[in-house]
């Protein structure tokens, strides 16, 4: 059996979930207008810098919604799924993901944006293993804005998939071929480590890492 991990955002789909989460929060009008879109904005530039404090990030992303009753809010997630992330969804990305399963490869999403957003991205692709960054609750089931655990962010992306793999009794040593598909730089340490990394949509820093290291390059969305 061979290993395929997707990163999500910019890779299997044309856009940032977290950030167009956020953007659609302000649609609705759950957030505060101009002001939290361009914070929101900063928060995204500096993702894509590799500067981005990402319990700060997630302390204002998760704000807008976690304070509303969890019902309400999944509800405004489901608004989501069908309004903003259905059309990304693109049919050359979820042929990408069909023909590893179909090879019976062991396959995950490991992502920087969080569980709640992302989970239901990750069923309408059809992947079973989701790793996410966690949200902390508190005794009460609410979520209180901090991470739980190791996030899924740059390095900490490859302390997540150890720790899934020995979930499943496995090592990354059982796999022949490890393949990681990515678009950024912030992956570059998993990118590192599997042995067929696929710099897929990249950012121009990555095409450049990519072509410096003879990495194949994959635009889905060309």
């Amino acid at each position: 059996m061979n290993l395929t991990l997707f990163d999500l955002d910019g890779t299997l789909i044309p856009s940032d979930s977290d950030h167009a989460f956020g953007a659609f929060m302000v649609d609705i009008g759950w957030a505060n207008g101009e002001q939290w879109r361009e914070r929101n904005d900063e928060f995204y530039a500096q993702y894509q810098d590799g500067r981005l404090d990402l319990a700060e990030y997630i302390e204002f992303a998760t704000s807008v919604w976690r304070s509303r009753p969890l019902q309400e809010a999944q509800a405004a997630r489901e608004r989501f799924m069908v309004e903003v992330m259905a059309p990304m969804l693109q049919p050359q990305a979820r042929a990408l993901v069909r023909r590893h399963a179909d090879a019976g490869d062991l396959i995950a999403i490991v992502t920087a944006t969080n569980e709640f957003v992302t989970a239901p991205i990750a069923a309408a692709f059809g992947v079973e293993h989701l790793i996410a960054v966690q949200l902390q609750r508190g005794a009460d089931g609410a979520y209180t804005g901090a991470i739980e655990g190791v996030p899924s962010y740059q390095a900490g992306k490859i302390e997540r998939v150890q720790s899934w793999l020995l979930s499943l009794g496995r090592q990354w040593q059982d796999f022949e071929r490890i393949t990681f598909y990515s678009d950024s730089v912030n992956d570059l340490p998993l990118l590192d480590l599997v042995s067929h990394p696929v710099a897929t949509n990249p950012t121009p820093a990555l095409a450049d890492i990519a072509t410096a290291r003879a990495w194949p390059i994959l635009n889905l969305f060309a």
